[in-house]
């Protein structure tokens, strides 16, 4: 009788091995993946910056929750093609067997991403794409828009403008789908503040002669001209419309999304004055003060990090937090682990992730300091109002994602 009993404990306990694999780290090592544009417009706004921050939280958790595990940190550069942001991708997901994708910038490419990731599993980490798509139409249980989108950075300085009597709109637009998500998101939010969109004028990504568009969007007697664009593409704008004596008292231009590295490009006597919103700004308080001097001290030249770049350090830092607490990288239980757990570090401010994988934070309206007004080195914002986290985004009952229960 007790070997008879004994051989059926061991019966039912047999199975349990197998009910625990997903509980275990795959291959014995995370993988994690940071595809970006490593030498194109989006490199300085990423590129080896999104690597430095990545690593950064790497190191970070292993010397907490993550103690003891392996870790493993691949970089790519998809080159702003979402064929080849796929493919590596795939690649990556199929033969390397990596568990997670960070930074992602580019809209199409992360698109793309999305896509695979819901037909092959893994976590999308997406810090520096700007379209909500990610979180609408195109959202996945597995896909997570970190820092920044279109409706966010329209919210800000768009709605200011707007009802402080600037009430008719250009765009000039870059020609994809980021772009045309923040020319879409932006005139919502004028027209919704009683303004008026004119036109736009459309520009392919890194642009080098944006004298023709330009002219073109002043000719169309708009108080704003909206710079739909990012990164290099902006920087090329506002320095040819300077040139070109665009913009001024009667027409003002409003770029609407400014990264720390394009004032740094363009300096201060130049970018004065730009009003815009942003997730991120290194000088807030002691915390980003002393997450943005360590990457300096990484990064090449001594930079200071852009949002982008901070969104990539708090994600990876948030999904090994996950891992680490689950003690396996199973993408579905890893997924839901991420949406439990509270999003603590440097970098964040009154941060959750809402069920269609928007992650919801305090966003800024920041002022580009005058050239008397900075005291040092990278020293370029001024803070004017802070955007609650609850109101900065799109709000969710708003959404199309298919996660969203329509009860």
């Amino acid at each position: 009788m007790k070997a008879s009993a004994a051989a059926c404990a061991l019966a039912l306990l047999s199975p349990l091995p197998a009910l625990a694999a997903p509980g275990q780290i795959s291959d014995g090592v995370v993988k994690i993946g940071i595809l970006t544009d490593m030498s194109g417009a989006y490199s300085g706004m990423g590129g080896p910056g999104s690597v430095v921050a990545a690593q950064m939280a790497v190191d970070d958790c292993l010397r907490g929750p993550c103690k003891g595990m392996k870790i493993e940190l691949l970089s790519a550069d998809h080159q702003n093609k979402p064929d080849i942001a796929s493919g590596k991708a795939r690649e990556w997901l199929d033969r390397d067997k990596v568990d997670a994708l960070a930074d992602l910038t580019n809209s199409a490419g992360a698109l793309a991403v999305q896509k695979l990731i819901k037909e092959k599993g893994g976590i999308a980490l997406y810090s520096g794409p700007a379209t909500t798509r990610l979180t609408n139409e195109d959202c996945a249980a597995n896909g997570f828009h970190w820092m920044f989108d279109t409706y966010a950075m329209a919210n800000g300085a768009a709605a200011t403008l707007t009802k402080n009597g600037m009430k008719n709109w250009y765009f000039l637009t870059v020609d994809y789908a980021f772009g045309h998500s923040l020319e879409k998101d932006t005139g919502e939010i004028v027209r919704a503040n009683g303004g008026k969109v004119l036109g736009s004028v459309r520009h392919p990504l890194g642009a080098s002669d944006f004298s023709s568009f330009l002219l073109q969007a002043q000719s169309s007697k708009a108080q704003v001209i909206g710079l739909a664009n990012g990164a290099q593409d902006t920087v090329n704008a506002i320095k040819a419309a300077r040139e070109f004596g665009v913009g001024g008292k009667d027409q003002q231009i409003a770029a609407l999304l400014v990264f720390l590295t394009d004032v740094h490009a363009l300096g201060l006597e130049t970018a004065q004055g730009l009003s815009f919103t942003d997730g991120f700004y290194w000088d807030m308080d002691e915390a980003t003060r002393g997450f943005a001097a360590r990457f300096a001290k990484l990064h090449k030249g001594g930079a200071k990090p852009t949002m982008v770049q901070a969104g990539v350090y708090s994600s990876v830092l948030h999904y090994l937090k996950s891992v680490a607490a689950l003690g396996s990288d199973d993408s579905t239980l890893v997924a839901k682990k991420m949406r439990e757990l509270p999003i603590e570090d440097a970098v964040m401010r009154n941060a959750s992730i809402r069920p269609d994988g928007r992650v919801i934070h305090d966003m800024y309206l920041f002022q580009v300091k005058k050239p008397a007004e900075s005291k040092a080195a990278w020293d370029y914002y001024k803070l004017v109002s802070t955007i609650p986290a609850a109101s900065a985004f799109k709000p969710l009952e708003q959404s199309s994602c298919e996660l969203i229960s329509k009860k």
